[in-house]
């Protein structure tokens, strides 16, 4: 899950949902460390999945509002660093770590660099209106993910999702997240899942 800089009652279902799984594991399961992060840049990442299947298979994009809300990705071998790392970090348990790479992104931005690593040429048009069940329609026309799941990933997009602690950087200071220009450079080496 993600802590946001909104309050919870502005949270998207799916964003609210992940909150309260976190709660739930804590209050009722073993001692645990909460790693929170938006946009996991690597294969097999839905969101990272829907953002390489829209670049690739849409030349013009018509883009919704929510394309300029402000994002913090990370890469995907830096939350599996996170991950082991925290096996042994006393400090880090019962703990909310607040993961996401150096650089702040939007969706807008992270199609575009995309894009120019693939060197494809892809303008961005923004509309006014386009809501959320419409743009997971014309999500689940282009690409593979059902709108089911593309939805209440759609929704969580109009909530900012950027790191409000350094708690990952003050308990493991020896882990130095890629950009996400670095991230999706390696994300890039790794083929299509579909393709497969």
């Amino acid at each position: 899950s993600f802590l946001t800089r909104r309050s919870s009652d502005l949270l998207s279902a799916h964003l609210q949902s992940r909150q309260e799984t976190s709660e739930c594991l804590r209050q009722f399961g073993p001692p645990l460390t909460d790693f929170r992060s938006a946009v996991v840049i690597g294969a097999g990442s839905i969101s990272f999945e829907m953002i390489r299947y829209l670049t690739e298979r849409v030349p013009i994009m018509i883009c919704p509002r929510w394309v300029t809300t402000r994002i913090q990705p990370i890469g995907i071998d830096d939350v599996v660093s996170y991950l082991v790392a925290a096996l042994d970090e006393p400090r880090s348990e019962g703990k909310t770590i607040d993961i996401g790479s150096p650089s702040i992104e939007t969706y807008r931005t992270m199609m575009l660099k995309y894009a120019a690593q693939r060197g494809l040429r892809r303008p961005l048009l923004q509309v006014p209106v386009l809501t959320p069940r419409l743009s997971s329609y014309w999500v689940d026309l282009v690409t593979p993910i059902p709108a089911s799941i593309s939805r209440p990933l759609i929704e969580g997009l109009r909530s900012e999702v950027v790191c409000s602690n350094d708690l990952a950087q003050q308990i493991f200071p020896q882990i130095k997240p890629l950009t996400y220009d670095q991230a999706l450079a390696r994300a890039l080496r790794v083929p299509d899942l579909a393709e497969m």
